[in-house]
């Protein structure tokens, strides 16, 4: 009995050792974790904090072979390959960047919830599989993507490109969709947490605490699913999940007035291990000098190394703590990165950044009104074009003859347009155009609408609220003040590499202009409820009356002579000399 024992179990270790084939497997596999806190102070005073986790699986996920998962979450892998989905980009956000005062932001998102996703060749119903997704990703990240449908839906041609792997652009196979009511709140941070590797327990998601991300001016979270290159010779793909967390903390409400910033000011904690998941883990602070005086950022304690890199064609400093060194937590059990100013910022003389852009309704009455969007660009020698994308609903009927654009007091030809009308009920107006900015000059494009009467039932609770419309999405590849050199990816920060740079001469953005606010011609609705009680009152009233009129018995009723006591006090005052009762 003891030798047939050990013999099954040497044949179960056998048959549970690795194996070639299984080594080889879990070498193609392999994944890996970074993450990263990039620290930038703003020019107006506020800091902004942008936290990155990327997951890096080299598995095919289109396959469907994959069944073991380890720092990839199930629930999204399971997703892509089902689906034959091969980029998936999902922003929610609340709040809106402020460029003009911020500078360019590392990932800009549009107010509310954005998803743009790009479909494989092998789908062959891309507006189910659009459905499909949007319904899975609601239930998800506890968001209204639900509420995605043809009416808000739009097919870009110029303006999404895919940020990974791609063999062809069929653009039919891309599907774009805003809901710039979307609010976002703790509900749509925990599940975004649980993605994470090593959850909120360590690392550097220990500083996402919900009390303070929402106590901010600006909070937008992110997920970028996309395949990448394996290798340099590009011949395996891997993919990527990058989550990304920007969050802008204004120095009035949460520094109490003061420039000096601090991790447990800003998220009432303090790093204090790190994911053991993770590969590389570090946290970044911007110290460049902010203006010509070389005004330099003080941080305490002193960082593990300084790393120069060109972001957005400009020369940045960092100071870069890495979690992963051994010397960084014995001389204390908690890092607190404090950030100093050594001489008080003059507000005066913040930058402008090179490209920036504004939106807004004009126009007078209900009937008709005006969208007018203003593209700066501040190069003073360098002219570059921009892709201009405009989502606007069916409810607001562009006059696209009325289409103008002036540039320095004179009509902007577009060079590319594309225009999609809109459908009542069925889809939304696209517009998309190719227009060049010339060097330090103010581009103004505008368009006419009229307001459609909705049917009654088609108003939201709040109709006096008003109607949103999705932002402009301008794309553009700006000119970089400084010459940029091709760099490893995966040895760069993560901050540095979502978007590819085309050269060295020129890097992409992506920015979002505001999110409009349109009044339509909306009906009394307290009308009905008025009709209701006035009409009920009359008919109360009157078929009461007549009810009672009608159904009433009326009777003649004699005198009578009065009972027993009235004779006996009759006769009683008769022998006294009074008059009777």
């Amino acid at each position: 009995g003891g030798m047939a024992a050990a013999l099954l179990l040497l044949l179960l270790l056998v048959a549970a050792g690795p194996g070639p084939g299984r080594a080889d497997a879990g070498r193609e596999r392999r994944d890996a974790l970074r993450e990263e806190l990039l620290l930038s102070p703003l020019p107006t005073g506020d800091v902004a904090a942008t936290f990155q986790f990327r997951t890096r699986w080299d598995a095919d996920l289109q396959r469907g072979a994959v069944s073991h998962y380890r720092l990839f979450p199930k629930a999204l892998g399971r997703l892509v390959a089902a689906l034959g989905v091969r980029e998936l980009h999902l922003a929610l956000t609340q709040g809106f960047w402020r460029t003009r005062f911020w500078g360019q932001p590392p990932l800009q998102a549009p107010a509310g919830a954005e998803l743009w996703v790009w479909f494989q060749p092998t789908v062959t119903d891309v507006d189910k599989a659009w459905k499909e997704l949007s319904n899975i990703l609601s239930g998800i990240f506890c968001a209204s993507l639900n509420f995605i449908d043809s009416t808000n839906t739009v097919i870009p041609t110029a303006s999404f490109k895919p940020l990974g792997l791609a063999n062809g652009t069929d653009h039919h196979l891309l599907r774009y969709a805003v809901l710039p009511r979307e609010v976002v709140c703790t509900e749509n941070l925990t599940p975004w947490k649980k993605l994470l590797p090593c959850g909120s327990k360590a690392g550097l998601a220990v500083l996402l605490k919900a009390e303070r991300l929402f106590h901010s001016s600006y909070h937008s979270q992110a997920v970028h699913i996309r395949p990448i290159c394996r290798d340099a010779s590009c011949l395996a793909v891997s993919w990527e999940l990058r989550q990304t967390l920007t969050v802008v903390f204004d120095f009035f409400s949460s520094g109490q007035g003061k420039k000096d910033w601090s991790l447990f000011k800003m998220f009432s904690r303090t790093l204090t291990d790190t994911c053991p998941l993770a590969s590389q883990s570090k946290v970044y602070v911007d110290i460049s000098p902010k203006n010509k005086e070389k005004e330099l950022l003080e941080v305490s304690p002193p960082p593990t190394s300084v790393h120069e890199a060109i972001v957005q064609g400009d020369k940045k400093t960092y100071a870069v703590y890495d979690l992963l060194s051994p010397l960084l937590f014995n001389t204390s059990r908690s890092l607190n990165v404090q950030l100093k100013w050594k001489r008080p910022q003059d507000s005066s003389e913040m930058p402008v950044p090179t490209l920036h852009a504004q939106r807004y309704v004009g126009g007078y009455g209900l009937q008709t009104g005006e969208i007018c969007t203003l593209i700066h660009n501040t190069h003073p020698y360098r002219a570059f074009p921009v892709v201009l994308l405009e989502t606007v609903p069916w409810y607001l009927r562009l006059y696209v003859h009325t289409l103008t654009i002036i540039t320095k007091g004179k009509e902007n030809k577009p060079s590319y347009i594309h225009y999609q009308p809109a459908q009542d009920r069925r889809r939304p107006h696209l517009l998309e155009m190719l227009i060049q900015l010339p060097a330090n000059s103010v581009t103004k494009i505008t368009i006419q609408f009229e307001r459609a009467l909705l049917k009654w039932t088609e108003y939201p609770p709040d109709p006096n609220h008003g109607f949103y419309v999705g932002s402009s999405v301008l794309s553009a590849l700006v000119p970089s003040v400084t010459a940029m050199k091709d760099t490893d990816v995966e040895q760069s920060p993560l901050f540095t590499s979502l978007f590819p740079s085309s050269d060295g001469s020129s890097y992409f953005v992506r920015l979002y202009t505001e999110p409009l606010l349109v009044n339509l011609p909306t009906p009394d609705f307290s009308m009905p409820y008025n009709v209701i009680c006035l009409t009920c009152t009359v008919v109360a009233v009157c078929y009461g009356s007549f009810y009672n009129l009608l159904t009433r018995t009326f009777h003649v009723e004699e005198p009578s002579r009065g009972g027993l006591a009235k004779r006996l006090a009759n006769l009683i005052r008769k022998f006294r000399g009074v008059p009777p009762l």
